[in-house]
């Protein structure tokens, strides 16, 4: 009974996205109210057992989902503001001509946004920065919003496992003692085998949206190989914090030298005018020139990186509630740059960056309010001790546990909105539980960072965030019925993978 009840929180917020077709902030408030009710009626939550009680409980659990809130949010208004500024200034319409050249096929040159884009940066930088800058530029590129950010949700998922220089293995590694490279190679395999699902949906996605000529097979093949290959190597033979952020690089170079050669017999020779292009569309993708700069800078120099770190802030209420946050290394300060930047090389005037943020404050907050509802709800859950009880309940399956581990990584980023969050609520679970039922640790514990990943697919509040961004806000669940099947298929594939592993 308790297990049904601690569920009932995530599954009503699903019924009323997917079924009644309530937008995110209503469903995310009607699932906090319940969420709280069962934490203190049924987990005792601010009872006897808590010193802080039922007021301090509840502070504490609005105060971590404010600054939780407040973080995602400082990412996707600089990405948004971006947008509105590229497309004010006229440099989104440049960028597509640039991107057309690639190929004469405008859906290539959405496969590369779409899934080396976004990869690179999860690889670099994380917490939700792939789709809030590649969803705007798909729509652009000539996709219509839906399928933008179902393409963008898709496409970064492989890469999440080792997202912002691989945080959640390195977390995972500290938890559990298992060094990080055998983590690394553990978690890289599931995707190894069963990326090429990701790679299909997305172009499948991107096809049927700007609907010309047969599926490209052919180049979505050499997307998957161009980035599974240099994925599985540096994770296997050099550790946790490259798998994503270097198989995009290598993989996007392999990807467009192969394109070139491939249209190099059909394409005429650049005329004068067209060879002059390049300081144009220089400016115009000064933006994101500039996040690839920073990121490459700020994470990659140990120097800097070291530096930046240094300046931490922390809060904690009641000795169990805290939040903490290295401001000079957010993506918000990187794309807040970037705004800088491309306002500059663009020559922007300043009616263009005052109506580009004024538009990004009107997106922006019917946003705030879904997104802190959702995040109540995981913070309430998981400080209550429901989170804790759905995941006793399936390790109660013995040796068929396997089978459902990926799906507790899955329930840990769905609740939290963060595969790192998922991999410290469960990595204990899943090596305790492994140690009681006599199977191997590693393949268990990848299957978890495997299924945290896939989670960041159907998270509410990734989706409420990526909603915001190419103006889906009341449609979030449109978007989860199209991104919920593919999390699942892949949540299940990766069980029968980690049942098969373990055995």
């Amino acid at each position: 009974m308790e297990t049904a009840l601690a569920a009932a929180p995530v599954v009503l917020v699903l019924v009323l996205l997917v079924v009644v077709g309530w937008s995110a902030s209503a469903s995310g408030l009607v699932g906090a109210g319940v969420a709280a009710v069962i934490a203190v009626v049924v987990f005792d939550f601010g009872g006897s057992q808590d010193t802080f009680g039922i007021p301090g409980g509840f502070l504490g659990v609005f105060a971590e989902a404010a600054s939780i809130t407040m973080s995602v949010v400082a990412i996707i208004g600089p990405a948004l503001a971006i947008h509105h500024l590229q497309m004010k200034t006229g440099a989104t319409e440049r960028l597509q001509e640039a991107l057309g050249r690639l190929s004469p096929d405008p859906r290539i040159s959405a496969l590369l946004v779409a899934w080396f884009f976004t990869l690179f940066l999860e690889g670099a930088a994380g917490f939700g920065t792939p789709v809030a800058l590649a969803a705007p530029f798909l729509v652009a590129a000539g996709l219509k919003p839906l399928p933008a950010l179902v393409a963008a949700l898709v496409g970064h998922a492989a890469g999440v496992s080792f997202g912002a220089l691989g945080t959640p293995v390195l977390v995972q590694s500290e938890s559990s003692g298992i060094p990080e490279s055998d983590l690394a190679c553990a978690t890289a395999v599931y995707h190894l085998a069963l990326g090429w699902l990701l790679t299909a949906v997305v172009v499948v996605t991107v096809s049927r949206s700007i609907g010309t000529g047969r599926m490209p097979w052919g180049r979505g093949v050499l997307a998957a190989v161009s980035f599974f290959v240099p994925y599985g190597l540096i994770a296997c033979y050099v550790g946790a914090e490259l798998p994503s952020l270097g198989g995009a690089i290598i993989g996007a170079v392999v990807f467009v030298v192969a394109t070139r050669r491939r249209g190099s017999g059909e394409d005429e020779k650049l005329t004068e005018e067209q060879a002059l292009d390049g300081a144009p569309v220089l400016r115009a993708g000064a933006a994101y020139l500039t996040v690839l700069a920073l990121v490459l800078l700020t994470r990659l120099v140990p120097a800097l990186r070291s530096a930046l770190a240094a300046v931490d802030l922390r809060w904690e209420l009641f000795g169990e509630f805290s939040f903490e946050s290295r401001p000079l290394l957010h993506p918000a300060v990187v794309l807040t740059a970037a705004i800088v930047v491309g306002a500059v090389a663009q020559g922007a005037t300043r009616t263009d960056v005052l109506d580009a943020l004024r538009d990004t404050g009107r997106q922006l907050l019917p946003v705030v309010v879904a997104l802190l509802a959702m995040v109540t709800i995981a913070q309430t859950m998981s400080r209550s001790g429901m989170t804790g009880e759905l995941a006793e309940a399936a390790a109660g399956t013995g040796a068929l546990w396997p089978l459902f581990a990926p799906a507790v990584g899955a329930l840990g980023t769905l609740v939290t909105g963060s595969a790192t969050a998922s991999n410290i609520l469960f990595t204990d679970l899943q090596q305790l539980t492994a140690e009681n039922v006599g199977l191997p640790q590693v393949p268990l514990l990848g299957a978890q960072g495997f299924g945290a990943a896939a989670g960041n697919m159907f998270a509410p509040h990734n989706i409420v965030a990526g909603a915001a961004v190419v103006g889906l806000v009341g449609d979030e669940g449109r978007i989860l019925r199209r991104t919920l099947p593919v999390a699942l298929a892949y949540v299940v594939l990766g069980g029968v993978l980690a049942w098969w592993l373990a055995g």
